[in-house]
């Protein structure tokens, strides 16, 4: 199975992070791949602030250092993040844990787990052994029973923890753990009715099935045809990146092109953007237009407005969640240990562009 440019990607800032610092030409060998695509790849995450470049090498991003004055509730601190991934979504996430940790005194340090859940605690354990005093941790959870299986010891870390991005089970222990989350199904319905008053009926939903997002938009979607009286047009269709799995992705562009043809629908929400794109660019190879034929809304809004159309997207307020997350753990590390626990749900927006046309006549 090929490797997507994010997976890629993870490892490429898995091997700086480890080494501090590295050739071009040493990660190109170690990655497998060529010295063009390593340096695209180092261009698109300095860009992001996750790498910084030199010619020839990177290194890993020193700690930001706060403007002198008055010492904050976080001076000299040292909080751990544990994140599925540096890229894509997280890597804004993470931007926001930095530069609020950075404006608080505080350190932060960094393990990826590269969404192997199984490797989780052993990370969260790394990052206490390098001293981090509070956590901010996002399991690396891709199913629904990913929870129960491997997130019991996350209740009974030594440090106060807060939960980034995900949303534990009612009435289980780590139900009582401070979090930070986007709500996701606010982020469809609002998808849901911008396209219905644009005089759409229900739109189709495309959607991933491998990350706690995914699952929160697909039972979103359910809530938001619940809330508008509207009923689904015909099943959700199943995506998978078309890097990954390019059969069955492209059995979904089919699928989604047969419904606008034989007019089920005029409308669809695509998770995620990567996605979209690609589904919009093979669409138009098989004589669907967007917006013309079909109305068309991303969700994630890491890269919807680079398409050539482009794309309307919902966006989760990904660098506010990790601000918030550590705001509220260096709140919590200077206060008593009954303090109450406190669950932070932010709300996405959605950002208008072209690809869903104007109001249907």
């Amino acid at each position: 199975m090929r490797e997507s440019a994010v997976e890629r990607h993870d490892r490429l800032l898995g091997l700086v992070r480890d080494r501090g610092s590295a050739r071009v030409s040493d990660l190109a060998s170690q990655l497998g791949v060529s010295p063009v695509t390593v340096r695209r790849d180092v261009e698109d995450l300095a860009g992001r602030g996750l790498l910084e470049r030199v010619h020839g090498s990177v290194s890993w991003p020193q700690d930001a250092v706060p403007a002198a004055g008055p010492a904050g509730p976080g001076n000299g601190l040292v909080l751990g993040m544990l994140a599925p991934s540096a890229t894509y979504y997280f890597a804004e996430v993470i931007r926001g844990a930095h530069e609020a940790a950075a404006r608080a005194g505080a350190r932060l340090i960094l393990r990826i787990s590269d969404y192997r859940p199984q490797e989780d605690q052993a990370r969260t354990e790394g990052l206490l052994s390098a001293g981090a005093e509070g956590l901010l941790v996002a399991p690396g959870w891709q199913h629904p029973g990913d929870p129960s299986a491997f997130g019991d010891w996350i209740s009974s870390l030594p440090v106060p923890t807060v939960l980034l991005e995900r949303r534990p089970t009612a009435g289980s222990p780590l139900d009582g753990l401070d979090r930070v989350c986007s709500d996701h199904a606010h982020g469809v319905l609002l998808a849901v009715r911008h396209l219905v008053d644009l005089g759409h009926g229900a739109p189709l939903l495309m959607a991933r099935a491998d990350s706690p997002t995914a699952l929160a938009v697909r039972s979103g979607y359910a809530e938001a045809l619940t809330v508008l009286g509207l009923r689904a047009p015909q099943d959700v269709i199943d995506s998978v990146p078309a890097e990954l799995a390019p059969e069955a992705f492209e059995e979904a562009v089919q699928a989604l092109r047969e419904a606008v043809l034989t007019g089920v629908a005029t409308a669809a929400l695509i998770h995620n953007d990567v996605d979209a794109i690609q589904v919009v660019q093979r669409l138009a190879e098989l004589g669907v237009r967007v917006p013309e034929d079909l109305a068309l809304i991303a969700y994630d809004d890491e890269v919807a407005a680079l398409a050539d159309t482009p794309l309307t997207a919902v966006a989760p307020p990904k660098r506010e969640v990790g601000r918030h997350a550590t705001e509220l753990l260096v709140e919590r590390l200077g206060q008593s240990s009954d303090a109450p626990r406190r669950h932070l749900t932010l709300l996405p927006q959605l950002r208008v562009r072209d690809s869903c046309g104007g109001p249907l006549p």
